[in-house]
């Protein structure tokens, strides 16, 4: 079995992306990360290698505001294909938005591990890690 964590980074803002990429270069463990820029990029890859799960995310960090598609679109069209998805994806909404509505939304999708206001840390990537090792997911 690959140890490689697969991480797929959903976000338009282009200092989030490169500083959470630092930071889960910093924590040792073997990993592939994707970055994506809206929610249509990254679900053309996920449709592009549905029938890969090496290829496919482990972890999905999805940014709720994005052009294109937004996460919870993104989210929307994930739940119709996860059927066909031949791996586990955890997903975590990861935001700047404190609004409860988008709250409150995130955590009605079962399929949404948790909702993590930015700026994620580097103890909560950790976390986030750990947690998948503890299941031997890693």
């Amino acid at each position: 079995m690959d140890n490689t964590l697969n991480i797929c980074i959903v976000d338009d803002d282009e200092i989030y992306k490169f500083t959470v990429v630092k930071i889960l270069e910093s924590i040792d463990f073997d990993k592939k990360i994707e970055v994506f820029s809206d929610g249509e990029e990254a679900f053309s890859f996920l449709l592009d290698n549905i029938d890969d799960s090496e290829q496919l995310p482990d972890i999905i960090l999805l940014d709720i505001n994005m052009p294109v598609m937004d996460g919870f679109q993104f989210m929307e069209e994930y739940i119709k294909i996860k059927p066909r998805v031949g791996k586990k994806i955890t997903i975590y909404m990861v935001s700047s938005s404190v609004d409860l509505n988008d709250i409150e939304k995130a955590k009605g999708i079962s399929e949404i591990s948790d909702y993590i206001i930015k700026p994620i840390k580097r103890g909560q990537l950790k976390k986030i890690i750990s947690g998948l090792r503890d299941i031997g997911r890693i």
